[in-house]
């Protein structure tokens, strides 16, 4: 028994208006297809689509329930995430102060070394370390979800529309910084592309690292 068309149809629109909702992704797609080159965009779009996955399938069988139970597993994974984010949003910002990591001027080519796995690396990363994921498909997929129908495979069902949806629009994305990549990897301007994406992932650390206080008397409720 599969997700009828208009469960999927509906869970498309939701999914749908968060993907395309400016966030951590966009910018580490754009960062990756402008600076880096296509191996290493596109390798960050498959893991990031790669933990969507894996966050739909852990939310149908009940793990990610467990993670917001946790107050103190949470806040583990919070952190963890927050420093991760910090640590390559620093690199960066390092990077752009330098001047290193990024294609010189006039360099069509993408940097030493930013191959697919890295990226798929880095997206996956990025998003499992991500608590709001799973807080996400731990709040909606159950609204999508009969009581009688099998979770696993409806969980992987719609959380496969997720990524269907995902990867349509950071490929876009992606396909676009390309068309101006040779202007896009010049020195000047793929430093300041390092330095405010590096900024925006840094912000974001802090903002995850942060929010524990908010969220902990809410999930306290729950233990």
């Amino acid at each position: 028994m599969l997700p009828s068309v208009s469960v999927i149809a509906s869970f498309a629109l939701v999914v749908g208006l968060l993907t395309v909702t400016p966030g951590l992704d966009t910018a580490l797609v754009l960062r990756s297809a402008a600076v880096s080159g296509k191996r290493r965009a596109f390798g960050v779009i498959a893991g990031i689509q790669t933990g969507t996955l894996l966050w739909g399938f852990l939310a149908a069988i009940g793990v990610s329930a467990i993670l917001l139970a946790s107050a103190q597993l949470y806040d583990a994974i919070r952190l963890v995430g927050a420093a991760y984010l910090a640590w390559i949003g620093g690199r960066m910002i390092w990077s752009a102060i330098r001047g290193t990591g990024t294609a010189g001027a006039g360099d069509d080519g993408p940097v030493s070394g930013d191959s697919f796995f890295r990226g798929w690396r880095q997206g996956a990363l990025t998003n499992l370390l991500n608590p709001k994921m799973g807080a996400f498909y731990v709040a909606i997929l159950p609204q999508f979800i009969p009581e009688e129908a099998p979770h696993i495979v409806w969980g992987l069902a719609l959380a496969g529309v997720h990524v269907l949806i995902g990867s349509a629009w950071s490929t876009a994305l992606a396909l676009v910084a390309q068309k101006s990549s040779r202007w896009l990897r010049r020195r000047k301007v793929s430093r300041t592309i390092d330095g405010v994406t590096g900024t925006v992932l840094v912000g974001f650390g802090i903002g995850v690292a942060l929010e524990g206080s908010a969220l902990r008397p809410h999930m306290g409720a729950h233990a």
